[in-house]
């Protein structure tokens, strides 16, 4: 499933995501998507994954923000609704974050929500 039109999906991607990823995929063999996903585990019950990738699947959504394209399976979406993803660069380090109104909680290192 191919759609540009973030709202219909209720995700977002923040430029600076956007050109994160952009770079990212342009310095690496591993691929020209971003890939999120939500597994079960991590700290808070479930967490974020991200990785790039070289294919997308047929039932992914693609998310087009300028050049960049992130990638998200239909299980996962249903976690991800209303959801922003961004780029941060603090004191902390640099990551990706998603923004989550649903997540109820988060532990200190981003990656891992409950609802």
């Amino acid at each position: 499933m191919n759609t540009s039109g973030a709202i219909e999906f209720q995700f977002s991607v923040t430029e600076t995501a956007a050109r994160r990823i952009i770079s990212l995929a342009a310095s690496s063999k591993e691929g020209k998507f971003l890939r999120l996903s939500v597994n079960g585990g991590g700290c808070s019950g479930f967490q974020y994954e991200f990785k790039l990738e070289h294919q997308e699947h047929a039932d992914d959504l693609k998310i087009h923000k300028l050049d960049a394209i992130v990638l998200v399976d239909p299980v996962s979406i249903e976690f991800l609704k209303g959801s922003t993803l961004d780029f941060v660069d603090d004191l902390m380090g640099q990551s990706f974050r998603v923004e989550n109104p649903n997540a109820k909680s988060s532990c200190g290192c981003g990656t891992s929500f409950s609802l």
